[in-house]
């Protein structure tokens, strides 16, 4: 049996691995010259900018003009106009892409443009891009940075998937090593986002707990991370009693994954995500059929913190952040939790299970005991799927955020509008008695149910500066491909990157 549960969790990771690699199939390379071999041409200008290059001669700025003003392009952010066969280039095609007021081409726009940008571009041949007229070198490599995040795909399931060949291409930059370098960055951020989205799309069945646990490690110890796992005898001697509650009625039991980026000597950030890697809801059974469907999708919280730390490692950041994963497998069986048992968290709390399907707040309660007790962080962040309340309130465009602490709440709105990751402030008292228990400790539910969520949560983090964050909904709303938000599954990644930045440089 032991055999078969090895071989089951490496092919998940050669899947895995295989899937990760086949992403980054458009190969980046900046340049201050012209490629004029690429049958494809972009040219990206500003607004109100004269589109204009001086290796055009004077039949071809003529053609291009004209073209331009019949489709009264004016350069607004996201216009584009395809010129065929232009007059005097070698490529067939021009594309002019407009990217709006230079002054307000940000990263998030930029991002966008690449993205849209990428639907029109053949992916069997050299495409040439030429932006020379933008001086902004971050806004440049923000644009491949979208390419990237919109090319990726998840079809490791589908019989008529077909590999994907390396396209090469070729921009023309002020800066070549400025955009070099930005593009690096964000080249981790993107590997991050991937490694989130793989673990986030991974069904119930291959994306078990030990499953996450070994695919992760693989992915983030080269980098020079260290990786801690427990398995579900130390979770369970460890006393994390409500994380191994809820894998109690599963085959797969409870796992704990620590990941530790050391790029600076600073108190550690603390980043806790839940893992639960299938949600059936156990005796309080998800009835909904589409519900129960994504509920893969209820472990895009681990897979956001391990892909931030995975960002944060690739960038060499000189931060130093753990992301904390309780990884479960809610199902039902004879052992399973029932509704009204008790279970003991790790810092001893004893906590009112009344209901089963409020187990992301279980398992979190340990990692972010665990996360405070092993690692004495300056400050935690949680992230998680984790209350339909927080849907019915906000949706699933923004994110809800609970906090008493305001250094925490300005840098992660900061975040949260740098990258276009919305969040949004809702409040996590007072509501006397939220989550008192006649039985025990406290109870796991409580209305409103997302301040009750945040609130159970909070006792757990006792005097470390906390800030939660739910992001239910936004994982699957998102899709398994595309840019928005955060491109799709592995939503909280660029947030979380940007925040752990922004927090760690404030506090220093």
């Amino acid at each position: 049996m032991k055999a078969m549960k090895v071989i089951a969790a490496l092919a998940t990771f050669m899947l895995s691995v295989q899937a990760f690699a086949s992403q980054f199939v458009i190969n980046h390379k900046f340049d201050d010259d012209a490629n004029n071999d690429s049958k494809v041409m972009v040219v990206f200008v500003a607004e109100d900018q004269a589109v204009a290059l001086e290796s055009w001669s004077s039949a071809t700025q003529t053609m291009v003009t004209t073209a331009l003003n019949a489709k009264e392009f004016t350069g607004k952010h996201g216009q584009m106009v395809e010129v065929l066969a232009p007059t005097g280039l070698t490529a067939q095609r021009l594309i002019v892409v407009g990217v709006g007021a230079a002054d307000a081409f940000n990263r998030v726009k930029a991002e966008q443009v690449g993205a849209k940008l990428l639907s029109s571009l053949p992916s069997d041949s050299e495409v040439a891009l030429n932006a020379s007229l933008l001086a902004d070198a971050d806004a440049v490599a923000a644009i491949a940075h979208g390419m990237d995040l919109k090319n990726y795909r998840f079809d490791r399931y589908k019989s008529d998937a077909k590999d994907r060949d390396t396209v090469t291409y070729y921009w023309q930059v002020a800066d070549d090593s400025a955009a070099q370098q930005h593009y690096g960055d964000y080249q981790a951020i993107a590997k991050g986002v991937f490694l989130a989205r793989d673990i986030t799309n991974l069904p119930g069945g291959d994306g078990y707990p030990q499953a996450i646990a070994e695919m992760a490690s693989k992915a983030l110890k080269p980098l020079g991370i260290k990786v801690t796992v427990l398995n579900p005898e130390q979770v369970r001697k460890a006393g994390m009693g409500a994380l191994y509650g809820v894998s109690q009625g599963s085959q797969h039991k409870a796992y704990l994954l620590a990941a530790h980026w050391q790029g600076s000597k600073d108190q550690p950030v603390a980043l806790v995500g839940k893992g639960n890697t299938f949600d059936t809801g156990g005796y309080n059974l998800k009835t909904s059929s589409s519900s129960i469907l994504r509920m893969q999708t209820d472990k895009a919280g681990g897979g956001a913190v391990l892909g931030a730390v995975m960002a944060l490692a690739g960038q060499k950041a000189p931060v130093n952040v753990v992301a904390v994963v309780p990884l479960s497998h809610n199902l039902i069986s004879g052992s399973a939790l029932l509704p009204g048992d008790v279970v003991t968290a790790g810092d001893g709390t004893k906590i009112e299970v009344a209901n089963t399907d409020a187990e992301g707040r279980l398992i979190l309660a340990d990692g972010i005991w665990y996360a405070r007790d092993k690692f004495k962080p300056r400050a935690i962040a949680d992230i998680a799927t984790l209350t339909g309340s927080k849907v019915g309130a906000l949706g699933t465009d923004y994110s809800a955020i609970f906090t008493e602490h305001d250094d925490l709440l300005a840098t992660m709105k900061q975040a949260g509008e740098s990258t276009d990751e919305l969040v949004w402030q809702l409040p996590l008292g007072p509501y006397p008695g939220i989550i008192s228990s006649t039985l025990a400790d406290i109870k796991n539910v409580g209305s409103p149910g997302a301040q009750a969520g945040a609130v159970f949560l909070q006792h757990f983090a006792k005097d470390t500066p906390w800030i939660h964050i739910d992001m239910a909904g936004n994982a699957y709303n998102a899709g398994a491909n595309g840019i928005h938000p955060a491109g799709g599954n592995g939503y909280g990644v660029r947030l979380l990157t940007e925040w752990v930045k922004l927090y760690s440089n404030q506090a220093n």
